[in-house]
C-alpha cells in the first residue's frame, strides 16, 4: 500500500502532457464520476477492502445539483476462539447526500443550497448519522491555478449511537474546498466539513492528489479523517483512511 501510494504521489507530482483540465467543462447538463479502488493480501495476512464513490452534479442556468454515493468495507481472516481461521468483516461504511444549490443573480459564485446527507457505518462512534442543513456557499478566491468555495450555514441531526441510544438537535455547518491546479494534468484539493451541535463536533476532511491518464481516466491517491468530539470509552475519537484509486469520469 505505501509503495503505491509513492508511486501515486511521483506520477501525480510530475503529471502527464495532456491539455485537458481534471474537472468536467460541461457548463450546463450531468458531469459524472466514478472512482473504485481494491486491495487484497494473502499469504501471513489474508484480507480484502473495497472502497469506491459515485459524484453526480448537475448543472443548469439557475441550479446546480450534486449527489454522492460512497462506501468502504474491510474483510479479513481472523481466528476465533475455537482456532479456526474465519472471514470477519472489519469495516463497513456507506453514505449518500444530495444538495441542491440556487444561483444567485446578483452574485457569480453565490448560491443559497439545501443538503440532506446520511451515513451508515457499522463500527463507528455513531452507527447511523443524517443531517439536513440549508445555507449560503460562494468562491471567496479565484486565480489561474486556486479555488477557494467556502459554506456555513444551520441545520438539523439525527445519529444513532455505538451505544445504543439516539441523539438529535441543531447544528451550525461550515465547509471549505481549495481546488490547487499543479498543472493541465495535475490537482491538489482540500475538502473540509465541520458540523457543530449541542454534545458534539463532527468534522471530516480529505487531502487528495489527481493525475490525467487519458481523456476520462484518473489516477487518484487521498486521505480521509473522520472525528467525533464525543465518543462512547471503547471509541476512538479519530477514524483515518488512505486509498488509490481509479477514477473514470464521464
Amino acid at each position: 500500500m505505501k509503495s503505491l501510494l509513492i508511486i501515486s504521489a511521483l506520477a501525480l507530482a510530475h503529471g502527464y502532457a495532456a491539455a485537458d483540465s481534471l474537472d468536467p467543462v460541461n457548463a450546463h447538463g450531468w458531469n459524472t464520476s466514478a472512482e473504485l479502488g481494491a486491495i487484497s493480501t494473502s499469504g501471513n495476512t489474508v484480507g480484502t477492502s473495497v472502497t469506491g464513490k459515485v459524484d453526480a452534479k448537475h448543472e443548469t442556468d439557475k441550479w446546480t445539483n450534486e449527489y454522492v454515493l460512497s462506501g468502504y468495507f474491510k474483510d479479513e481472516e481472523v481466528t476465533n476462539d475455537e482456532g479456526e481461521k474465519v472471514r470477519e468483516r472489519s469495516a463497513q461504511r456507506y453514505s449518500l447526500s444530495a444538495k441542491a444549490g440556487y444561483k444567485l443573480l446578483h452574485d457569480d459564485h453565490g448560491k443559497l443550497f439545501a443538503l440532506a446527507t446520511h451515513v451508515d457505518d457499522r463500527f463507528g462512534a455513531y452507527t447511523r448519522y443524517s443531517t439536513i442543513g440549508v445555507g449560503y456557499g460562494t468562491q471567496t478566491y479565484q486565480s489561474d491555478t486556486h479555488t477557494l468555495d467556502v459554506e456555513i450555514g444551520p441545520g438539523y441531526f439525527r445519529g444513532v449511537r455505538s451505544e445504543g441510544y439516539t441523539e438529535s438537535g441543531p447544528t451550525i455547518r461550515g465547509a471549505a474546498n481549495l481546488k490547487w491546479k499543479l498543472s493541465d494534468s495535475a490537482q491538489f484539493a482540500q475538502n473540509l466539513t465541520v458540523e457543530r451541535g449541542t454534545d458534539n463536533v463532527h468534522s471530516q476532511a480529505e487531502t487528495s492528489l489527481r493525475t490525467k491518464i487519458n481523456s476520462t481516466m484518473q489516477m487518484k491517491a487521498a486521505f480521509n479523517i473522520r472525528n467525533d468530539t464525543n465518543v462512547a470509552a471503547d471509541k476512538k475519537n479519530t477514524d483515518t483512511q488512505t486509498s488509490v484509486t481509479l477514477v473514470y469520469s464521464f
